[in-house]
């Protein structure tokens, strides 16, 4: 059984605590490593190791850091088949999900690339007679980052690069159910030349996150996972003086209006609704089908979702992989079950669909005619499940919208102009798309939801996320003048 420990001081270590996880390959339910779950010790081990390393660091020239940060974009761009190969290993994405997610991180680190600009300070000179004042942005010192299971390598390049571009150590926190690709991320900061014990992985449970969260030396916290926990990830790290950004749930909307492309809109529903499985924030949990449009939607999604092909993520064939767990998969199975009880119409019922072996697979569902106070619409599914609810206008699509709890992403698919800059006006989201069923900003803006699907001040990647792992310092600074100034100076006076 293979063994995962812990990266600390850039070399892996065997865990000490005792304590382990199983880790499986969800396409076969077959366990294939176990992964150390890290004791309050080996976190504060982790810690200094990263506190030692960034003092010398933080002071490295930005000219350095960039070459650095260069280095490490090229090796990840080379090993992006390793990534995505472990990605689909441990969470069950198919292949081309999993290169799209390195992709995306990819991104991320090429806007960090950019650091020399990003972390420009400002100067203003003669600002009073003789006084200038200059802003400059410093880093943090230790900073950590507790990311989720559905994006175990583009959520760490989220994080990772903007905090190491700033000056900062590190300390990453994967999930234990697939730790693979986020432990050979780390290795790879190493091989681009990062200091060692600058980046530092600790995997593990609550007492790991609980250790992060109460350390005196970590000062800031980015988190991503749901709205339960990010709420308590917030709570327990402002309570103790650290920064914070917490990413949680979300319940996604797509309206669409009678004059969208209904084969465009049913094309973006499909692969926004299921792709990888539905295990992502940004996923399209609803389709708002307004007045004539339902009819047409419900028919067009559901003959294109039943040619949909689910099975191994290693197959070049597959189209949509299983889910993380058999626990996920079972609960994701009941939603469908309470969905009917309460009077929605199944259209297709993922429970149908058969599998070889025992993997953690689930079909494809569609159901229609939900209303709000269904379960099914209520609550955050995180799997391949798509409720249709039915209104007859754009305002009540809207006034639906802005009564969930949630408020991450959201979409509309029409051809007017005006009802597309009322929605992107109006709508209680904080990423919106205007016939784009997924949007998640690209690297050189900002990710971030409103609402329960957000907690802090300073959103994810991009500028707002450089300037969450760097602060300002402003110096004043007064220059007497030589000709009337009492001090000797050391040269003679201007005349």
């Amino acid at each position: 059984m293979k063994q995962i420990g812990h990266i600390i001081g850039g070399n892996q270590v065997a865990g000490t605590s005792g304590l382990t996880k199983g880790v499986f390959n969800p396409a076969t339910g077959a366990q294939t490593a176990e992964v150390a779950l890290a004791s309050v010790a080996e976190v504060d081990t982790a810690v200094a190791t990263s506190k030692k390393a960034q003092r010398a660091y933080g002071e490295m020239s930005i000219a350095r850091r960039t070459r650095l940060m260069f280095n490490f974009r090229n090796i990840v761009e080379a090993n992006q088949d390793e990534i995505a190969a472990r990605l689909t290993a441990e969470h069950g994405k198919v292949i081309s999900d999993s290169l799209g997610e390195v992709a995306r991180g990819l991104e991320n680190i090429e806007f960090a690339c950019g650091m020399a600009e990003a972390l420009k300070g400002s100067h203003s000179e003669n600002a009073s007679t003789g006084i200038d004042v200059t802003t400059v942005r410093r880093p943090l010192g230790v900073v950590a980052a507790i990311t989720p299971f559905n994006f175990p390598a583009m959520i760490p390049l989220w994080t990772i690069p903007n905090a190491l571009a700033a000056g900062n150590g590190f300390i990453l926190k994967p999930s234990e159910r697939d730790p693979s690709a986020p432990m050979f991320i780390a290795e790879l900061v190493h091989e681009a030349g990062f200091p060692d014990g600058l980046l530092n992985v600790v995997n593990g449970d609550k007492v790991a996150v609980d250790a992060l969260l109460e350390h005196p030396d970590v000062a800031a916290i980015s988190f991503v996972g749901s709205t339960p926990i990010a709420k308590y990830i917030y709570a327990t790290g402002t309570a103790n003086g650290k920064r914070v950004q917490a990413l949680g749930g979300a319940k996604n909307h797509m309206v669409v209006l009678p004059d969208a492309d209904i084969g465009m809109a049913a094309d973006a529903a499909v692969s926004a609704a299921y792709g990888s499985a539905g295990e992502r924030c940004m996923a399209i949990s609803v389709v708002v089908a307004v007045g004539s449009s339902a009819d047409a939607m419900v028919s067009a999604i559901s003959e294109r979702t039943e040619k949909l092909v689910i099975g191994d993520g290693t197959d070049p064939a597959s189209e949509m992989g299983p889910l993380i767990t058999r626990e996920a998969q079972e609960r994701v199975a009941s939603y469908i079950d309470s969905g009917e009880k309460d009077g929605a119409t199944v259209v297709l019922d993922g429970r149908k669909n058969s599998f070889d072996g025992d993997g953690f697979f689930l079909g494809c569902s569609l159901l229609d005619n939900v209303t709000v106070d269904m379960s099914v619409y209520k609550d955050e599914i995180f799997g391949p499940v798509l409720s249709v609810v039915r209104v007859d206008s754009l305002d009540e699509g809207l006034a639906m919208i802005e009564k969930n709890a949630w408020g991450n992403g959201t979409a509309i698919f029409t051809r007017d102009g005006g009802a597309a800059r009322k929605f992107q006006n109006e709508v209680e989201a904080g990423m919106v798309g205007i016939n784009v069923p997924v949007p998640v900003p690209v690297g050189y803006h900002s990710f971030g939801g409103w609402n329960d699907s957000f907690f802090g001040d300073t959103t994810m990647y991009g500028p707002e996320g450089m300037r969450f792992y760097s602060r300002p310092k402003v110096t004043t600074t007064r220059w007497p003048d030589p000709a009337t100034s009492s001090v000797d100076l050391g040269f003679p006076t201007l005349s």
